[in-house]
């Protein structure tokens, strides 16, 4: 009988959980996708429901493990991973109440202006609360109001019947682990948006209380921490029973999508960078210094890999610009729809490969939902700009493509500013990983040779995996970046410099001179974020 182990990895996205089983050294047998709803308010609402979480966790779990990929005895651990800044308020048991505020929600933004605000400001925050923030956090509280602490704050205020309920305030990987666990505690990496925890020893993070006393969050509403490390506890034996599973099975306290996909990346050394695009998109690397860039919106913060720090960022809208394309303008579900084919995005791949770089001077802009770096925005929005009568479709597929990729090279120049340093190549995962034209263009507009990583849109759930390996002892942490291979490298094609440089410069003047039209446009209640 094989020896050979294997981790269950859960990866709850917003778009719904892949759920895969890897081996110890990373290695993919399976994977499985459920699809999850979110309901998106007019007043900047954003919410799911940790039911259905749970329902299609479930789902997708005994559907791959279905498959006897491997004997369920063989599976040692659950490797959690998921979207972050998140908030589900939770009973004592564990259980929601109500529906999950999750990172698109924007509500609380008026409230966390205020406690940042007041007396003597620095870009909008007070600046002896500022310098306290960055000083214990290495951050600050967005004002754009979708981390949590926004999240609790407005629940506090405007939803005080689910405030009062509340046990505590749990980001969805942490409510995850309690509904597989029955423990509830946090990861120190879960919690960083909070902007609670003093993050100078980096070996041993805590709560601050002149941080909670500035945020006005309560204490006891809060978790306990716990290393990302740690065992967070065996399955339930009810949940070990459902999924035919052994009783000993250890589940990891884990880490936020951002920080597994920094993992499953392979880009482990201080400044190797990765590039992921799925529904949103950032640009991260690991440092071993706390650091902050108040201007726009970068800070290095705990890593999910011990003693090191990860540089985080986030653009609001990349994949999903392609998803709105194929949903709200060719296939939209009305009385002129087209029937959506299956293999819509390869379709768009084929088209954009045949079109001109440059799209014929057709511009996209990709702020359907504001924007986090390397300008907060809320008010920020998308569109086509330049379109003529001689445009085509074919030129507004690759357009999106090309505002996506000009998107991340605006963030490029931060991250580099950031490190003091060029990047040399940058490995490229999320779904957008899988499309070799976006691949292609992503090098040419960024002038970076691009790395597509083998199994690109399993990257967390890979990270989630390596992680609970080494939290075990099967690897060390050093090794990881072995396991995560190169499909193909992409290097730019110098006869494209000329027409995207010059794009580029369009591009940030085209947010310089429609922000405040933005501003203006989407201020009003009904139309705000």
């Amino acid at each position: 009988m094989s020896s050979e182990k294997y981790v269950l990895a859960i990866d709850l996205g917003t778009s719904g959980p892949k759920v895969a089983l890897m081996s110890l050294q990373g290695e993919l047998l399976g994977s499985e996708f459920e699809e999850n709803r979110v309901t998106l308010l007019p007043d900047g609402g954003a919410e799911q429901d940790p039911e259905e979480w749970r329902q299609t966790i479930n789902i997708a779990i005994k559907r791959l493990l279905g498959k006897r990929l491997a004997p369920n005895e063989a599976i040692v651990a659950v490797g959690i991973t998921g979207q972050w800044s998140g908030t589900v308020a939770v009973d004592r048991d564990g259980r929601a109440i109500g529906n999950a505020v999750i990172w698109m929600d924007s509500r609380g933004q008026p409230f966390v202006r205020k406690v940042g605000g007041g007396g003597m400001e620095f870009e909008g925050y007070n600046a002896g609360k500022l310098i306290q923030w960055l000083r214990l956090t290495g951050g600050i509280p967005g004002h754009s109001g979708k981390d949590p602490i926004a999240h609790i704050l407005y629940l506090k205020h405007a939803r005080p019947d689910v405030y009062q309920q509340a046990y505590k305030f749990l980001e969805p990987i942490d409510y995850l682990g309690a509904s597989l666990t029955g423990q509830i505690a946090a990861s120190v990496n879960s919690i960083t948006l909070h902007w609670v925890t003093d993050n100078r020893n980096i070996g041993a993070i805590r709560y601050h209380d002149g941080l909670l006393r500035l945020s006005t969050l309560d204490r006891a509403k809060l978790p306990d921490l716990r290393p990302a490390n740690a065992t967070l506890g065996t399955l339930l034996p009810s949940v070990a029973k459902d999924w035919g599973l052994r009783k000993d099975v250890k589940v990891i306290m884990g880490s936020p999508d951002v920080h597994s996909a920094a993992v499953g990346s392979g880009a482990v050394r201080d400044n190797e960078t990765h590039l992921y695009i799925g529904t949103s998109s950032w640009m991260t690397c690991h440092v071993p210094y706390k650091k902050t860039d108040v201007f726009h919106n970068i800070a290095s913060l705990p890593s999910a890999i011990p003693g090191k720090y990860l540089l985080s960022n986030e653009q609001e809208c990349a994949g999903v610009n392609l998803q709105y394309l194929r949903d709200n303008i060719f296939f939209h579900d009305d009385e002129l729809a087209t029937k959506k084919p299956a293999d819509a995005y390869q379709l768009f791949d084929q088209i954009a490969a045949r079109t001109p770089a440059g799209s014929g001077g057709l511009l996209y802009l990709p702020w359907l939902y504001g924007e986090r770096t390397p300008v907060e925005d809320r008010f920020a929005r998308g569109g086509f700009l330049n379109l003529s009568l001689s445009a085509s479709r074919e030129h507004m597929i690759r357009a999106v493509f090309e505002g996506v990729a000009f998107n991340a090279r605006w963030l490029l120049k931060y991250v580099e500013q950031f490190i003091g340093a060029p990047l040399e190549a940058i490995n490229f995962v999320g779904g957008g990983a899988r499309s070799e034209v976006w691949s292609q263009i992503i090098a040419d507009v960024l002038n970076r040779p691009i790395r597509q990583m083998k199994d690109p849109i399993e990257v967390n759930l890979r990270g989630a995996a390596l992680l609970a390996a080494a939290s075990l002892g099967h690897i060390r942490y050093d090794d990881i970046a072995l396991r995560a291979p190169v499909a193909k490298t992409f290097s730019p094609n110098p006869d494209h410099r000329k027409v995207y440089d010059a794009m580029f410069k369009e591009f940030l003047a085209a947010y310089e001179s429609n922000r405040k039209i933005f501003a203006r446009l989407n201020a009003s209640e009904s139309n705000a974020l």
